[in-house]
């Protein structure tokens, strides 16, 4: 992909895993970018060929943890600046400009991105949080100034340099209903209990997790006004509190998962 300036270099990053169905939507919404930048982590659907119509910068391969495939594309991108997309996620085009004008000014460091987020073709605006969305993240950041950590599931991160914000949000479809919800609830837990099985993540004794579990729904359904969205701000604060609880549960009573 050709300079579209002479603004230092940005590179965005898109990891995938078997999203042909929503992967055009995303990446058709990218041409902002000098380098586009996707990495394939065991694709067997049409994504590679979706991709490639887009950019020949892929980067194929197998990887246990979702930190080890998201440093493989930042380390794959040349840009002096990145900015990570999932293909769940859309960006505006009034985004790809506040990108372009900010990092041509900006100093080292990051930007937290704010969200949108969608539950079907519903705006939740309130109640996220506690490992159970997000309504910001840091996406924009100078080469050098994010690493992802080892856990299998929400993944710590290493940030250095200044801290500042972009006001456009992207726009993010969490889920398609209460069902996809439930189904997310499962995966996260299960990778959840392993890291707590094998010390990635710390296990705190189980009256500790109940209370962390009361106080995450009171903190998304209260604090961050999740009481505002009705009945899908309970659902949201109800995954919240389900998330720590059921994460410790899994890791004490279900049998580890073979290799």
């Amino acid at each position: 992909m050709e300079s579209v300036s002479d603004e230092p270099a940005l590179s965005v990053v898109v990891t995938i895993h078997d999203e042909e169905t929503q992967l055009e939507a995303c990446l058709s919404r990218l041409d902002f970018a000098d380098e586009l930048v996707l990495v394939l982590d065991r694709c067997t659907d049409g994504s590679k060929e979706i991709a490639l119509r887009f950019t020949e910068r892929l980067v194929e391969g197998a990887w246990e943890l979702e930190g080890q495939r998201r440093n493989a594309g930042i380390d794959a991108a040349t840009g002096d600046w990145i900015f990570e997309v999932d293909a769940d996620e859309r960006v505006p085009e009034a985004l790809g400009r506040e990108i372009r004008e900010t990092i041509a000014q900006a100093a080292p460091g990051y930007f937290l991105v704010p969200f949108e987020n969608y539950v079907g073709g519903r705006l939740v605006r309130y109640g996220w949080g506690g490992s159970w969305g997000v309504m910001a993240a840091p996406r924009l950041f100078s080469r050098g100034a994010k690493r992802w950590g080892e856990q299998r599931v929400h993944p710590a991160l290493a940030l250095e340099g200044r801290k500042r914000w972009l006001k456009t949000a992207v726009v993010h479809h969490v889920d398609a209903n209460v069902s996809d919800m439930l189904e997310r609830l499962d995966r996260y837990t299960e990778l959840r209990a392993a890291d707590l099985r094998d010390g990635r993540a710390r296990m705190s004794p189980f009256p500790w997790t109940l209370r962390r579990s009361l106080s995450r729904f009171l903190k998304c359904y209260l604090s961050r006004k999740g009481y505002r969205e009705g009945r899908m701000g309970f659902a949201i604060a109800l995954m919240a509190a389900l998330y720590p609880l059921i994460s410790h549960l899994k890791a004490e009573l279900d049998p580890p998962a073979d290799d």
